[in-house]
């Protein structure tokens, strides 16, 4: 039997995830509901999906249980209210990135989620299916890279034009979106980071607002952060770079390992670097090295491949990609950069969540008023290699 899905939000993303469907990527999901606030969204969710129930609102999708399980792609505010409904209405919930805007909001919908074991909770971090980063972090728990010392990421190829920003009503405002390139664009490689690197413990960062659109939240980010062991990293993002660079560096006392264009280049030293630095008599020479091409198993099956993991724990208890609750903690990094930069100062994770929700507050009750364009675009290419 088929997992019935309801799809709540027929936006960019909503509109992708029906199509897939559509498509027969998922053969073990059906669509059986959609909603949306916008009309021209619902007529194009009855022309192709006419045995689908279609609503203006994702409670009321909800409420009339006509699907075992929604897909949560509305605004990112907006997630973890409907998901905590969700899940007092007995259905399953995938959750588009990021789990929220702020920490404390999500931290009320994990909660919520314990409260129904029984229920699946799943978040679209689509970008773990992808081979280099499996391969990538299977080689870091076992050990060959031996204690991580330094994570750089610079990921600029994000590029995003005025008309990009000006086709809805809610993106790059406080008020709507709740932040920038660090909460639309970004979630995936600070999921990723944590997934890899584990959280910093102090971060440091710089985000620049409007600088390169006319936006109000920040389009231009750099962060230096700090581990538990020491490790220090630099997180680099923009949306105003072309053609713009995806490399991530990630040096450790065995060796470096350098992922970009598709590939992981693995920098293999014959000794650790700790015992080579205290018993080598020279002043200048380095541990040996070989440069490896690592291989992967070539699979990246993204946002399909969530949702059939997803409808597999479901049906028999399969693994999911990501569940659902470890959204806060990449969450919980953007919360921290977004902090550190309106403070101008260090801050400690976990971050204040209250602070930071007072500071938001203040700029969500001067953010303008835009006019909707009701624009959805075509996203196919835009997410399925490491660049996205």
């Amino acid at each position: 039997m088929k997992l019935r899905l309801g799809v709540i939000g027929a936006g960019n993303m909503g509109s992708a995830h029906i199509l897939n469907v559509l498509e027969g990527k998922c053969p073990g999901i059906e669509i059986a509901a959609v909603a949306d606030r916008k009309e021209s969204r619902r007529a194009w969710a009855r022309e192709r999906l006419p045995h689908a129930a279609v609503f203006g609102e994702g409670s009321e999708l909800i409420a009339a249980r006509a699907c075992d399980a929604v897909l949560i792609a509305v605004p990112h505010d907006q997630h973890p209210q409907l998901a905590i409904e969700a899940f007092r209405a007995g259905l399953h919930v995938m959750c588009e990135k990021p789990a929220g805007v702020y920490t404390k909001q999500v931290r009320e919908m994990n909660e919520e989620a314990d409260r129904h074991p029984e229920l699946t909770f799943g978040m679209m971090f689509n970008q773990r299916t992808n081979c280099v980063y499996r391969k990538l972090k299977e080689m870091l728990e076992a050990g060959e890279l031996g204690q991580i010392k330094r994570v750089n990421w610079i990921v600029t190829d994000w590029y995003r034009t005025q008309f990009y920003y000006d086709s809805g009503s809610w993106r790059a405002t406080w008020a709507g979106e709740g932040g920038g390139v660090l909460l639309n664009q970004c979630p995936h490689q600070l999921d990723l980071l944590q997934w890899l690197c584990g959280l910093p413990v102090r971060v440091h960062a710089f985000c620049h607002e409007g600088k390169w659109h006319d936006i109000e939240v920040e389009d231009d980010v750099t962060a230096y952060m700090e581990f538990a062991n020491g490790a220090t990293g630099v997180f680099i993002t923009t949306t105003g770079d072309a053609p713009g660079t995806n490399r991530l560096e990630i040096t450790g006392t065995r060796g470096r390992v350098i992922c970009q264009d598709d590939r992981l280049v693995f920098d293999r030293l014959t000794e650790d670097e700790r015992r080579w630095c205290v018993s080598c008599k020279e002043g200048f020479a380095k541990p040996g090295c070989e440069r490896v091409e690592v291989e992967t198993d070539g699979e990246n099956p993204q946002h399909g491949g969530v949702l059939n993991a997803f409808a597999a724990h479901i049906a028999g208890g399969a693994p999911l990609v990501a569940d659902g609750r470890e959204g806060i903690r990449g969450l919980m990094l953007s919360n921290a950069i977004h902090l550190s930069g309106w403070l101008g100062k260090t801050v400690c994770l976990p971050v204040d969540e209250e602070e930071f929700l007072r500071l938001l507050d203040e700029r969500r009750a001067h953010s303008r008023h835009k006019e909707d364009a009701d624009v959805v675009m075509d996203t196919a290419g835009s997410y399925g290699s490491p660049a996205k």
